[in-house]
């Protein structure tokens, strides 16, 4: 087909995914043996502070020190794996015409509802 046919704008519509760090494959996980992070610093006591930071959450990492004038520190993948989300679990509401939960003996929906 030519390219006419296509919307003049961005022809690959998972280059969203792709951006925000999606991964295909679900047995490669960062940070262990097989794929330590890659984390790049510009200064030797920064190196041992995250190397501090790496042990103490059982994770591998290769820290390059990097001492060039327009070097930037790099520590994103272990910030990512830092601050991960935690799934937040919330009691169920009960149905209107159950039992309230404070003990009243009334239903939900005359009581607390």
């Amino acid at each position: 087909m030519s390219d006419k046919f296509f919307f003049k704008g961005r022809k690959d519509a998972r280059q969203t995914t792709l951006k925000y760090g999606y991964q295909p494959d679900k047995q490669r996980k960062v940070g262990s043996k097989k794929y330590p992070l890659q984390l790049t610093v510009t200064s030797e006591a920064r190196k041992h502070e995250i190397e501090k930071v790496v042990a103490e959450s059982n994770l591998f990492a290769n820290v390059i020190l990097d001492h060039g004038p327009n070097t930037k520190e790099s520590i994103d993948e272990l910030n990512a794996l830092l601050n991960k989300g935690v799934t937040i679990s919330v009691d169920k509401v009960p149905s209107r015409n159950a039992l309230c939960l404070c003990g009243s003996g009334k239903k939900y929906k005359k009581c607390c509802g």
